[in-house]
């Protein structure tokens, strides 16, 4: 364990977790406000799980993330300011603003991302078979989402770990949504299950309880440091922002009566046309759409941090502080970035 602690700083995962939403609740405007190019992928929602795992983690430790970077980013310790000036297009970006948001990258925190769907696996590996020759008691960590389980190079990389021993942990952040389809009308069988089939322990925690992942985490971080093997960790989630900004179910959930006005004509037309597919497939198809939203309302509420601020035992006046420390820090480093793409403009 990083601090050697035996039951999780409570203030110091939700200090973490606020910086990173925080964070990015400011990317959001700024995108928002036409300042960030292409589409932005939020990692809310996901801060339980990110936390309850870099917890643990040691400066000479690895994290292999995915296109949701920046929780990781953010709690390895990378400088606010490059993440946002990165996303931002500036040259005073951790890619020198060519990288953007899905491609966050520190050699010097040993801490990479990639938008490739899956490939944090085969990252992640790199590092372990890396710590298992150099550092030996050092371990390497990959995130992913649920979609990325059907992908060939993830599956190979959990193969060559379990052949190899690397000192590895696997975590599946599962949404239940493959970008707009559920996850399991295209995944068969159990992904716990299809773990365990190469010989690697997994277990399943609810992401949101940041507490029972990081005990889950510990051990599993504990085992690779001793040599065991690769571990993996199966954590639900919700995003409240959906698989990107502007996600067309969230829309439509906030906004039902204008977002409908327009569609549901349309896609009742579609049922009774005579050509292509039948017309029960189009209603089947069309109740899916009514499911997929009906799901996407129900996620409301499932927010790691506040189920965390709940069970912190802090005065009203300490939280405040804290609060306030973490807002003054995130715009400081914002206020930062926005200058520094003033200047590359001149």
């Amino acid at each position: 364990m990083r601090n050697g602690k035996q039951e999780p700083d409570r203030t110091g995962l939700y200090r973490s977790m606020l910086i990173s939403r925080r964070l990015e609740e400011e990317i959001s405007k700024l995108w928002l406000d036409g300042r960030i190019s292409g589409e932005m992928h939020l990692g809310m929602g996901e801060e339980g799980i990110v936390a309850g795992v870099l917890d643990h983690l040691t400066n000479d430790d690895a994290v292999a993330a995915d296109h949701r970077s920046t929780p990781p980013m953010v709690m390895k310790g990378v400088d606010l300011t490059a993440i946002v000036a990165e996303c931002l297009g500036s040259e005073t970006g951790l890619g020198r603003g060519l990288g953007g948001h899905m491609h966050l990258m520190s050699k010097e925190h040993l801490a990479a991302a990639s938008g490739i769907v899956g490939s944090s696996g085969p990252l992640a590996c790199g590092f372990a078979l890396a710590h298992q020759h150099l550092r030996p008691d050092r371990v390497a960590v990959a995130f992913f989402g649920e979609g990325a389980m059907n992908q060939g190079m993830l599956l190979e990389s959990f193969n060559l770990a379990g052949a190899w021993k690397l000192p590895v942990l696997f975590i599946c952040k599962n949404n239940g949504m493959a970008i707009t389809t559920e996850s399991k009308r295209v995944t068969s069988g159990s992904l716990i299950e299809r773990v365990r089939g190469f010989g690697i322990p997994a277990v399943a925690v609810e992401g949101a309880r940041v507490e029972d992942v990081w005990r889950a985490a510990s051990e599993a971080i504990q085992r690779g440091r001793r040599g065991g093997g690769p571990s993996f960790l199966h954590a639900s989630c919700v995003r409240p922002e959906g698989h990107f900004l502007g996600d067309p179910l969230l829309r439509m959930v906030r906004q039902p009566v204008a977002e409908l006005r327009d569609k549901l004509g349309p896609l009742l037309q579609s049922t009774t046309r005579g050509s292509g597919a039948g017309a029960g497939s189009r209603a089947a198809s069309l109740g899916g759409i009514a499911k997929m939203v009906s799901s996407a309302a129900s996620m409301r509420g499932h927010d790691p941090i506040r189920r965390l601020r709940k069970r912190l035992g802090l005065e009203r006046a300490e939280l405040e502080v804290l609060e306030r420390e973490v807002d003054d820090k995130v715009r400081a480093a914002v206020d930062t970035a926005v200058a520094s793409l003033h200047e590359d403009r001149r």
